[in-house]
């Protein structure tokens, strides 16, 4: 899928913070080449948020990523495939040497519906998302798990514009480097105009 291939270029108790500059490593650690041997990797999905004109929230379902074939060369590559109440869909291929594809599909989730909800520009949103996951960020040690965490556009130039992301919020929940993420989440407080918050988060079952 396009959407998907523009964000690949980003491959995006109390807490203890770490070492500053880690984070956008971990996030980003090399996972590949993956070995899926027939037993998808499973994340459930929710989301929810204010129902308006250009945005519907996917409420809940399932990301999986499974192993195929490709049919032109017989060799093994990757798909995701997304089911919710209103969605079923596979997207792919990936190479199973390559960066994260769920990892992939959550960021470019976040900035599409950014920008529905915003009416902000898709290229500013994936820009200031890529700045942050490369540049910012910090590293906590939350009961007992390793969580990288993001406010991507704190301090904005256009926060005033954001009616309510500005205070936007990604979390990964990582295991060992080599393992897929366990959970990621992505959330604001209360939008513009009284309108709920906006939260999507998948969680590796």
């Amino acid at each position: 899928m396009r959407f998907l291939s523009r964000i690949a270029l980003l491959a995006l108790v109390a807490a203890t913070p770490l070492m500053a500059d880690e984070a956008g490593d971990l996030v980003f650690a090399e996972r590949g080449p993956w070995q899926l041997d027939g037993k998808p990797l499973v994340w459930t999905l929710t989301q929810t948020g204010p129902e308006v004109e250009g945005f519907t929230p996917l409420g809940q379902g399932t990301i999986s990523l499974t192993q195929t074939t490709d049919a032109s060369d017989g060799k093994p590559v990757l798909e995701l495939v997304e089911k919710t109440a209103r969605i079923d869909r596979r997207i792919g291929p990936f190479p199973v040497s390559g960066g994260d594809p769920a990892l992939t599909f959550f960021l470019e989730t976040v900035s599409r519906d950014m920008a529905a909800l915003t009416g902000g520009s898709p290229f500013y949103i994936r820009n200031r998302l890529k700045d942050a996951l490369f540049r910012g960020g910090e590293v906590r040690r939350e009961d007992g798990a390793t969580v990288a965490v993001f406010v991507p556009f704190r301090g904005d130039k256009n926060s005033a514009r954001m009616m309510g992301f500005e205070t936007l919020e990604l979390r990964f929940t990582l295991g060992e480097p080599k393992a897929p993420i366990r959970a990621m989440a992505a959330r604001t407080g209360p939008l513009a105009g009284g309108q709920p918050a906006y939260d999507s988060a998948m969680v590796l079952k």
